[in-house]
């Protein structure tokens, strides 16, 4: 049985892809070790209740909710790599997270037979075992040299992030990302081969678990327009949302779900007197129960704007959920969500990304009393089961592993 070890170096239920790419790994009969690391005790105890019903193995390469030594002396690691960044423009690997030299350890003794990035601090230990001579891949779920925005771009070390990129994206055994437009976009810079796509949707068996409750809508006879994210604040859309409310025609309740960063407030100011008390704040809740709190909504809003190239070329989570979910779609014109609109026909309309008119436009259709919304909803459907389901993503995770594992010998 080959042995395989997914490289994270962080919490299982911040990243959804690698669950499900360790489960069909294990299904199709891999021995899989995922190295991650936790260092909040909320997030530890979310992935320990994913961790009940896991097939694969996770090992977390430093547990910082229960060790403050290494806590302290992760902690000043990376603040001591911010600030030689700001001072003197070194870049390290200490600014990517306190426990990277616990994954490289962890990945050196383990033994797989082949080795697949998933992160920053993944990046850093597939480069250094590709230099030993092992088999190693990446999976560019984000752009990450190319990630965030532009003003925490300044604090990144994006010519080391680069380095591992170009490293990984020419010599690995394996390359897989979330797009066909950032699958281009990393051949035309790196000079590689196009990765293999394999989209970040969600199985089609968890249409079952929807529960068909309601618990944040408020008014049912008011369409409801849903947006959600880890993290709730500026450059991710909502200013677009925002500022198109004064030229929507009917009235509709707002659901934003997500943790607020500490400027959102200052985001939901913004918000039009006239529409303040439909616009709802919603609290995160579990991955098994977000299918459910999606599917109560009518329309998913996917407001990813350009300014960021990962975002811009990548499809994102969120757009395949609402689909999953049966929710018509409304989304800006990334490449990535343009590439989702022609294999979804009718179920995803896309704006101008930065204008909040056309935005209006597009919604004010799905919101008339006319039946569109009821199609769209069926086409997202269908999309989702025909294409953008995790059941037709998987079988092309098995066949690059398989082809990774092949030219490694």
């Amino acid at each position: 049985m080959k042995r395989l070890a997914i490289l994270t170096g962080n919490h299982l239920c911040h990243n959804p892809r690698v669950l499900k790419e360790a489960t069909s790994l294990v299904q199709a009969g891999y021995a899989v070790e995922v190295l991650g690391a936790w260092f909040d005790p909320g997030l530890k105890r979310k992935d320990q209740e994913l961790l009940d019903r896991a097939s694969f193995t996770f090992t977390p390469v430093v547990d910082l909710t229960r060790d403050s030594f290494a806590r302290t002396v992760g902690r000043a690691k990376s603040k001591l790599g911010r600030l030689a960044h700001k001072l003197f423009g070194i870049e390290s690997e200490w600014q990517l997270g306190p426990g990277i030299a616990a994954l490289k350890k962890a990945a050196y003794e383990i033994g797989a037979d082949f080795f697949i990035a998933h992160s920053e601090s993944g990046m850093v230990v597939a480069a250094e075992l590709l230099k030993r001579g092992k088999a190693v891949g990446i999976d560019m779920e984000d752009w990450f040299s190319e990630d965030l925005l532009p003003e925490a771009r300044k604090q990144r070390p994006l010519k080391l992030l680069r380095r591992l990129e170009t490293e990984l994206l020419r010599s690995g055994a394996y390359k897989t990302c979330t797009s066909h437009a950032m699958a281009e976009a990393l051949a035309h810079e790196y000079g590689c081969k196009p990765p293999v796509v394999i989209y970040n949707a969600f199985p089609w068996s968890d249409r079952k678990t929807v529960d068909r409750l309601i618990r944040d809508r408020k008014n049912r006879q008011l369409p409801s327009i849903h947006w959600y994210s880890q993290t709730l604040g500026p450059g991710r859309g909502l200013e677009d949302l925002i500022a198109a409310l004064p030229f929507l025609q009917r009235e509709a309740e707002i659901h934003l779900r997500g943790s607020p960063t500490s400027d959102f407030s200052e985001l939901l100011a913004t918000v039009p007197e006239s529409w303040r008390n439909r616009v709802f704040v919603n609290d995160l809740v579990s991955n098994e129960e977000l299918l459910s709190r999606i599917a109560e909504h009518d329309i998913g809003f996917a407001g990813e704007q350009k300014f960021c190239r990962s975002r811009d070329l990548t499809v994102t989570n969120k757009i395949l959920h609402y689909l999953l979910a049966g929710l018509a779609v409304v989304a800006s014109d990334t490449p990535g969500q343009q590439e989702v609109a022609i294999q979804a026909q009718g179920a995803v309309d896309l704006y101008r990304a930065g204008d909040p008119q056309d935005l209006a436009t597009k919604l004010n259709v799905l919101l008339s009393p006319a039946a569109k919304v009821v199609q769209a909803k069926a086409a997202a459907l269908a999309a989702a089961k025909e294409t953008f389901c995790w059941e037709k993503q998987a079988a092309k995770l098995l066949r690059a592993v398989e082809a990774g594992l092949q030219r490694t010998g």
